[in-house]
C-alpha cells in the first residue's frame, strides 16, 4: 500500500495552514498578555479546520464497495451544516475569554480573534487559502495598528481611561481618613469597600476601583498615596482592555 493512498496531502496542507494562521494571530494576543493566547488560537482554527474537512469529505452520498455503488447512504448531503455548528460553538469559547468587573467589561477583543480565527481555520478547510492568509493578515494589522491609533490620534478617546483595583491596609482608627482622601482625591469611583482583616482585627482594607486617565495609573497612584502615613500596605492593579 503506498503512502498516498493512506495520507491525503491536500487535507494536511490544510489543516498545517489552518495552524500556521491560528499561530499568527494567537502571537499578538500572547504578546499582549491575554488568557487566550497561542494554544487557544491554535487549537481553535485547527479544530475548525478539521470540523470543515469533515463536513466536506466525510459524509458521501453514496456508498461504494468494489468500484460500484451500492446504496444512497445519506441522501442529499449538506456540507454546511457541520461548519455551521462550528460557528455557533466558538460561542461558548468566546463567552468564556469575556469578564465583567463592575462597570467594566473585559476581553471582547480576544473573544472576537477566536471568532476569526476558526473563520480562518474552516477556509483552510475549504482550501480557499488566499481568504486565509487576507484574513490573517487583516486581522493581525487591525489588532496592531487600531491600538496604536486610539492611543496617538484619539486623545480623547475612551480608551484612554484606565481602570484600577487599589487595595489598601490600615488601622480601623484611620479608616475613614484614608477613604475621604480617595473620595476627595478620584472623582470617578465605581466601588468601595471595607473589610476587617481575619489575622489582625485591629487593621482593615479598604479596596476600590477608580477610573483615571493616567499614562501610567500605577505609578501616578503610589506617588499619591505614599504621602499618607496611615497606610500600612497598598496594592495597585490595573486592568486591561482586550
Amino acid at each position: 500500500m503506498i503512502l498516498e493512498d493512506i495520507i491525503n496531502y491536500n487535507f494536511v496542507l490544510s489543516i498545517v495552514a489552518a495552524t500556521a494562521f491560528g499561530f499568527c494571530i494567537g502571537l499578538e494576543r500572547e504578546l499582549t498578555n491575554k488568557y487566550a493566547g497561542l494554544r487557544t488560537h491554535i487549537m481553535v482554527a485547527l479544530g475548525a479546520c478539521i470540523f470543515t474537512l469533515i463536513s466536506i469529505y466525510g459524509f458521501p452520498t453514496f456508498a461504494h464497495g468494489d468500484n460500484v455503488v451500492i446504496s444512497q447512504a445519506t441522501g442529499v448531503r449538506d456540507t454546511a451544516r457541520v461548519a455551521a455548528q462550528v460557528v455557533t460553538g466558538i460561542g461558548f469559547i468566546g463567552a468564556g475569554t469575556v469578564l465583567r468587573n463592575g462597570p467594566m467589561v473585559l476581553g471582547l477583543t480576544t473573544a472576537s480573534t477566536l471568532w476569526i480565527a476558526a473563520s480562518i481555520g474552516m477556509a483552510c478547510g475549504a482550501e480557499m487559502y488566499d481568504i486565509a492568509f487576507c484574513g490573517t493578515a487583516l486581522a493581525i494589522m487591525t489588532l496592531v495598528m487600531v491600538r496604536i491609533f486610539e492611543k496617538n490620534v484619539l486623545p480623547s478617546s475612551t480608551k484612554k481611561t484606565r481602570m484600577v483595583k487599589v487595595g489598601i491596609v490600615c488601622r480601623n482608627d484611620y479608616v475613614q481618613t484614608v477613604q475621604n482622601f480617595i473620595i476627595e482625591k478620584y472623582q470617578d469611583i465605581s466601588e468601595i469597600k471595607r473589610r476587617q482583616l481575619n489575622a489582625d482585627e485591629s487593621s482593615t482594607k479598604l479596596t476600590c476601583t477608580i477610573s483615571v486617565m493616567d499614562k501610567k495609573p500605577i505609578k501616578d497612584l503610589y506617588k499619591s498615596f505614599q504621602n499618607l502615613s496611615e497606610i500600612d500596605s497598598i496594592s495597585i492593579q490595573e486592568y486591561t482592555e482586550g
